[in-house]
């Protein structure tokens, strides 16, 4: 199955304006941009022909060149990841099976999701769009909902249904769930939507004609332009093995991601 890897990435994000380009700490007084992290942790996915990085910004362009990466240039008219990803592989005449959208803003994204994703389109002929979900614990929902009681936008959640198709997906937290059901020893049912994404690229291509739908442009949410076109999303419950996992959404996330890099750096360092 010949697949590529895409990392969407524009300067002018509306929470975080030049986020790609910002460095984070990875210990011993050592910085790398956001943009070159997030691609050095695509590298790790197994079975992937290429990686490019899709931007419509020259700053960007000249960063990810410089770390080594392969640059597709895309119009300053996307409005989204995943409309960058469809003209990114329009302009390259990408003839392939698989498109992965690797979000430029998400390091800490382990492999095995990807990897996990690459193999529903094996077993499954009739996927046409694939994404992780991760069943938070009492720790990530604390922060979730910390995050909404000071006003900023954290992680995105997800409902599905007994297929595991995607119901909806929501920067609130859904569905209500009462802390004390952990106390009980049950488990939660809120499950986050880990920002990758698998396309079959006939479907991605389609994306494009779609206009933008109404819940799309009210929850700021690109994928649920293909729920409102009656075009399902495959929903593929990945497992953490313990890691920490946190997207770079807002400055307040700057630290959690530099403390989960730095503990890692260490672990290393202490192994050699």
């Amino acid at each position: 199955m010949r697949t590529i890897v895409i990392i969407p990435a524009r300067y002018a994000s509306t929470r975080f304006p030049g986020k790609a380009l910002k460095k984070l700490s990875i210990g011993g007084g050592r910085y790398k941009s956001l943009i070159q992290l997030s691609w050095e942790s695509a590298n790790k996915i197994k079975s992937v022909k290429e990686i490019f990085i899709a931007t419509d910004d020259k700053r960007i362009q000249v960063e990810a060149e410089a770390f080594g990466a392969k640059v597709i240039m895309t119009s300053i008219d996307c409005i989204n990841g995943t409309e960058r990803c469809a003209e990114a592989i329009d302009n390259v005449n990408f003839n392939g099976d698989l498109v992965i959208n690797f979000q430029g803003d998400a390091p800490l994204t382990p492999s095995w999701f990807v990897e996990d994703l690459i193999q529903v389109f094996k077993e499954d002929e009739s996927a046409q769009i694939a994404t992780p979900v991760l069943r938070l614990d009492l720790m990530a929902l604390k922060a979730f909902r910390l995050d909404r009681s000071n006003g900023r936008i954290g992680g995105t959640t997800v409902v599905f249904d007994t297929e595991f198709n995607a119901l909806y997906f929501s920067k609130e937290i859904i569905p209500y769930f009462d802390e004390k059901r952990f106390m009980k020893g049950e488990g939660s049912s809120i499950f986050h939507h880990v920002g990758v994404y698998a396309y079959r690229p006939n479907i991605l291509l389609n994306y494009k004609t779609w206009k933008p739908s109404n819940l799309e442009l009210s929850e700021g949410l690109e994928q649920l332009r293909f729920l409102e076109n009656n075009c399902p999303v495959k929903c593929v419950l990945v497992d953490g093995k313990g890691r920490e996992f946190w997207e770079l959404n807002n400055p307040e996330d700057v630290p959690r991601i530099e403390k989960v890099i730095n503990e890692r750096m260490s672990r290393k360092r202490k192994k050699k």
